[in-house]
């Protein structure tokens, strides 16, 4: 929905080049997390995750955390900074 009330194009300026990409990019990562933490839960509901056998899960919670910390820059930059 924010992109279609964006007052500026991805061809506009350099800021709609800017806000697409980074707010495209990091949709895309939260995707693509939230399609590893699914496989994560249906592992955990068939029983393959034990306290010795959780690589995947430890690696997804990194993950998750690893693009929670990122959306603040993108967040910072073009809602912050590009309303000056």
């Amino acid at each position: 929905m924010e992109y279609y009330q964006a007052p500026s194009t991805i061809s506009d300026s350099i800021y709609g080049s800017t806000f697409f990409l980074a707010t495209g990019f990091h949709g895309f990562h939260v995707i693509i997390g939230t399609l590893f933490l699914i496989v994560c839960g249906i592992r955990q509901y068939l029983g393959h995750l034990t306290k010795k056998h959780h690589a995947g899960f430890e690696a997804a919670a990194w993950y998750w955390h690893f693009v929670d910390v990122v959306r603040l820059f993108p967040f910072v930059s073009i809602y912050w900074w590009g309303g000056i």
